[in-house]
C-alpha cells in the first residue's frame, strides 16, 4: 500500500482533528450534536475516531457550500 493510500485510510482522534482545524474540543462536540461533524466511528472502548477519508470529504462539502 502506498504512503498516500495508507494516509487516506488512517484514522484521526478528536484531538488530531481539533489540532488540524485549530478548534476547541467543545466545538467539535457542538458540531457533532448538530450533525455537522464528519462521520465518526465509536470504538468498543467508547473512544471516537474519524476516518481521514471522511474528514477530507467533509472538508470538500464545506468548500462547496461556501
Amino acid at each position: 500500500m502506498s504512503t498516500a493510500t495508507r494516509a487516506r485510510h488512517s484514522h484521526l482522534t478528536i484531538a488530531d482533528l481539533c489540532a488540524e482545524l485549530g478548534v476547541a474540543r467543545s466545538t467539535f462536540y457542538d458540531w457533532r450534536a448538530a450533525n455537522k461533524a464528519p462521520r465518526c466511528i465509536k470504538l468498543p472502548n467508547g473512544e471516537i475516531r474519524i476516518r481521514r477519508a471522511d474528514f477530507e470529504d467533509w472538508l470538500i462539502t464545506l468548500e462547496d457550500a461556501a
